[in-house]
């Protein structure tokens, strides 16, 4: 799946309650998804969270360039690792700026493997793989560690269903309201995505939720559309921590900040 920098003061307590956004492996629209890259498979990311609120509190918008390759030369068993290079929309200079590359992988098998019709899927990795950890300056740490485990099944009409759970750094997923030594640090997945035949083969559509106080949280709604076997876009609506009530210590801001729309090109070699 997947999920804030400062120098300033202002900017500092911004990404507090913020944190990072997505480092991506194969993913729904946020959360990771039980799909793992074939050997040779090799992709190529562009994705982008532009806030939908000008407002000081709406957190930093996100830009995202990754890349991600499948290792493993077997059917039922599969293996993508991929690093993202992550920056923000601020102009200044910040540790996490400066720190901007994350690595990710998943292990997994696909739906019915081994000949065993109508087993799931299954996905286990890790994502947000920082470089950089010194909350003593400033409270900045990449090194988020989150690492998951998602079961995913087709089923006729409906489309896909996926679920699961993570677990993270808590020093590194802390926010104002959610200090490390609180429960901000874990949490559950799932998804819903169906391609659209009855529109067009081009045409998917996925809604997935990501729980837990912390800046990745979230539900997101979008879809994708392919202009060739090669090239996709995602547009979403990333919305961060919907039921998530604040405290007088989060300083009138959600973890993750105001909800983003995001694009999400996908160049696959």
């Amino acid at each position: 799946m997947k999920l804030g920098r400062i120098l300033a003061a202002v900017c500092a307590v911004v990404a507090l309650t913020s944190s990072i956004a997505m480092a991506t492996p194969s993913t729904q629209i946020w959360i990771p998804s039980t799909d793992v890259k074939s050997l040779k498979d090799i992709h190529i990311d562009v994705d982008n969270y532009m806030r939908l609120s000008p407002k000081s509190d709406a957190g930093p918008s996100y830009y995202n360039l990754g890349l991600s390759a499948g290792v493993l030369p077997f059917e039922n068993v599969k293996l993508e690792v991929g690093m993202d290079m992550l920056m923000t929309g601020f102009q200044n200079d910040n540790q996490f700026d400066n720190h901007p590359f994350y690595f990710n992988a998943k292990l997994g098998t696909p739906e019915d493997a081994f000949g065993i019709k109508g087993l799931p899927a299954f996905a286990v990795g890790a994502y947000n793989l920082g470089t950089y950890d010194k909350p003593e300056i400033g409270g900045v740490s990449t090194r988020q560690n989150i690492v998951y485990g998602l079961v995913g099944k087709t089923l006729p009409v409906i489309g896909r269903l996926s679920a699961g759970g993570y677990y993270g750094s808590s020093r590194a997923l802390a926010t104002s309201g959610n200090p490390s030594d609180t429960k901000n640090n874990s949490g559950i997945m799932a998804s819903w995505d169906r391609s659209m035949p009855e529109i067009s083969d081009k045409l998917w559509l996925a809604v997935d939720y990501m729980s837990g106080n912390n800046a990745n949280g979230e539900i997101s709604v979008g879809g994708s559309w392919a202009f060739s076997k090669q090239v996709s876009l995602i547009l979403g609506v990333v919305i961060f921590n919907p039921f998530y009530d604040l405290s007088a210590a989060d300083n009138g801001m959600k973890p993750g900040g105001k909800p983003a729309l995001t694009t999400q090109l996908d160049i696959a070699f």
